[in-house]
């Protein structure tokens, strides 16, 4: 494998990743629990069922970035798509803020537990895994569910980086003469643009991994 997810027999994706990917990628799911917040966590000895039902906001964010994680669900053509759009938020915003950080915590484990065992073993049997992989990388190997956790934080990723840089993927002006994607290395934006198209790759080929 080079930089993309391959289904597996067991139902699930393999990538190989060097030690520079597995950081990039491990930073990036943690600034993403940072944006999408703790969350509210209920106290001891409150009632659950009280929990179950908690409303959220009514209200969309608004930082851009939280926003395309967390859009309204109607729209915002008027008034009577706005209301409906709120209370359907009220409802679900944290439940989906819990899914998000539940999905990148996961991918943080993933990449921790790959590190460990890249880091890990005999001298020996750790000089030869380097030597196939780059030193300090590995194959991340990954269940369905996995998949599918790892599936959402990349799009997750991407939405966040894509506002982040006014990106819309639909706006057929991005790939124009001044487009990002054509952007000199002196701009300070192009690691930004770099990262976005890489974790467009992999979502892509993950996908790919999860159909029939």
């Amino acid at each position: 494998m080079a930089g993309h997810f391959e289904a597996t027999p067991d139902g699930g994706a393999a990538v190989a990743l060097d030690e520079v990917e597995i950081s990039i990628l491990r930073s990036l799911a943690v600034q993403l629990l940072e944006l999408v917040g703790p969350g509210d966590e209920a106290a001891e000895g409150s009632d659950p069922l009280a929990a179950l039902f908690a409303e959220g906001p009514s209200e969309p964010p608004t930082d851009p970035a939280l926003a395309r994680l967390f859009p309204d669900a109607y729209g915002d053509g008027d008034k009577e798509l706005r209301e409906a759009s709120s209370e359907f938020r009220r409802f679900t915003e944290i439940d989906l803020r819990t899914r998000k950080r539940e999905d990148a915590f996961a991918v943080v484990r993933s990449l921790d537990a790959l590190s460990a065992g890249a880091n890990g073993g005999p001298d020996e049997e750790r000089g030869e895994r380097e030597g196939r992989e780059g030193g300090g990388g590995g194959e991340l190997r990954l269940t369905a569910d996995e998949s599918r956790q790892w599936l959402g934080t990349l799009n997750d990723l991407r939405l966040t980086i894509g506002a982040r840089l006014e990106v819309a993927d639909e706006d057929p002006a991005q790939a124009g003469e001044g487009s990002l994607y054509r952007l000199p290395d002196s701009d300070p934006r192009k690691p930004m643009v770099l990262a976005y198209l890489w974790l467009g790759a992999l979502q892509e080929t993950l996908v790919e991994t999860l159909m029939p």
